[in-house]
């Protein structure tokens, strides 16, 4: 009897074997709409000159406008409308709340919802004391062989500066869109809260004027290149369709306090650990979103032979897929709420023990978790019960965008033109915010995606010391963003 089953076993799992084979030999990438990318020469070094240009403008992103030096806004205002000239001419401009700008280029029909195309116009500062750590100055847009170095190069001066070419670019050819053209370019995203944010008020004004965009585009992950020796080897475009919620929970306890010559087993400041401790030891639940599955099932086709092998069962693997992801930092952030403790306060004092020592956690909540879910959650996994939690810059997460939208199609059709047969055009989870966030009001097809041709340790020096980026990335863009615009402001 046992024999009987070991080999009814091993038949079962050669059938598995040979069906999995055969499945892997049809398991591949779905067949793009082809678009022709017409031929347009594009002057790169004429791009990198002007970014370079945006650079040297110090329009840096503060927290509240007082601190907020408007001259530099203005100079990059008016620099925009004289390298520009077309786009001056055929939009009108609107400057709102201070320093954010609102460009309209009419379509041939008023009936078609306009398309949005946005970018932010503040950088972060440099970190104090790191200013010589920097090969190049940070504001002076040096330009090499290969790069335009400076803040800003990669967030996003680039992608604002390359959408203007490309629109100016159309406007010089004839070319004029079906649809409303909206650029949307705001002036504190770095810093943005709801009452300081020229997003949101953008937003409003369009909403206000009974405007709804047919989608919007904001940056987003780059062009980021997956090569693994015998599995893959490809590019990936990861358009973002989602991102994240926010809030800073601040959570304080109640103690006596005291002498610290008179200190009990254990003071407040000890209690506050062990809610630390708690916290870290008690993460969200994790979930696989529907995105999830779409994605590694598009990067699994474009794999080679033996990867679509193990990928065709994706459907069997997720639950092993999951449990691999989840003990990766980084790859767990797209499965669940992640806690992160930054920030601790005890007394005022070295020989006074805490009477309110508290924490400030910040939370990045998962599409589907709410504010509300984080506080509850927080009540329930801490010992201690005596505490105040206050919510500091609340968010929710936002809502999903379709893939099957016009929108998204134009940027895999675009793509695919741009890199034939060696791309994968495939949905993910924004971890951090945009200005796109404050849009969901006025459109339903929402997009984060920044066609920028980079390496992955070039695209997480994004915020960080030499920032850069490569010229040749800056023509390629230019073209996307142009037949980008030709496509969605279709019909």
């Amino acid at each position: 009897m046992g024999l009987k089953i070991l080999l009814g076993v091993l038949a079962i799992l050669a059938v598995f074997i040979v069906i999995t084979l055969i499945r892997a030999a049809f398991y591949k990438p779905e067949k793009i709409e082809e678009h022709k990318i017409e031929k347009y020469d594009v002057d790169e070094m004429k791009v990198a000159e002007h970014l370079s240009d945006v650079i040297k403008f110090k329009t840096i992103s503060r927290a509240k406008d007082e601190g907020v030096d408007w001259g530099e806004f203005e100079k990059l205002r008016n620099y925009l409308d004289e390298k520009y000239p077309l786009i001056a001419k055929n939009t009108t401009k609107e400057i709102v709340d201070k320093g954010s700008l609102l460009y309209i280029w009419k379509g041939k029909n008023p009936d078609l919802e306009p398309m949005g195309m946005l970018a932010h116009q503040d950088v972060v500062p440099v970190a104090e004391g790191t200013e010589g750590d920097w090969e190049h100055d940070a504001f002076s847009g040096f330009i090499d062989d290969e790069f335009v170095w400076g803040r800003g190069a990669l967030d996003m001066k680039n992608h604002l500066v390359c959408v203007m070419e490309a629109v100016e670019s159309l406007m010089a050819q004839g070319f004029q869109p079906e649809r409303d053209v909206y650029l949307c370019f705001g002036h504190n995203e770095e810093s943005c809260s709801e009452e300081y944010c020229g997003a949101k008020k953008i937003a409003d004004l369009l909403k206000e004027r009974g405007i709804h965009l047919d989608s919007v585009l904001d940056e987003g992950s780059a062009l980021i290149t997956l090569d693994v020796k015998g599995i893959i080897d490809t590019k990936l475009a990861a358009v973002g369709v989602a991102e994240k919620g926010y809030v800073d929970m601040k959570i304080t306890l109640h103690d006596k306090g005291g002498h610290t010559s008179a200190a009990p087993v254990h003071s407040g400041m000890a209690k506050l650990a062990n809610t630390v401790q708690d916290l870290e030891s008690h993460q969200f639940k994790s979930h696989w979103l529907p995105f999830m599955t779409e994605l590694f099932d598009t990067i699994g086709r474009q794999a080679k032979y033996p990867g679509r092998v193990v990928m065709c069962n994706l459907p069997i693997l997720r639950p092993l897929l999951k449990f691999v992801l989840t003990r990766i930092s980084a790859a767990a952030s797209v499965l669940r709420t992640v806690t992160s403790v930054s920030m601790c306060e005890g007394s005022p004092a070295a020989n006074v023990l805490p009477q309110r020592p508290n924490i400030t956690c910040n939370f990045r909540t998962l599409p589907g978790d709410t504010i509300d879910d984080v506080e509850k959650h927080i009540r329930k996994v801490v010992r201690y019960k005596d505490i105040d939690i206050e919510r500091m810059n609340p968010k929710e997460a936002s809502e999903f965008s379709p893939t099957s939208s016009r929108a998204f199609q134009a940027i895999r059709k675009v793509e695919n033109g741009l890199h034939p047969d060696h791309v994968v055009v495939a949905p993910y989870l924004v971890m951090g915010g945009t200005d796109s966030y404050f849009y969901g009001e006025v459109c339903d097809n929402i997009l984060r995606f920044a066609p920028f041709d980079v390496s992955l340790a070039l695209f997480l020096n994004t915020h960080a010391t030499n920032e850069r980026v490569p010229i040749k990335a800056l023509g390629e863009s230019v073209i996307f963003f142009r037949e980008y615009i030709k496509v969605v402001s279709d019909k």
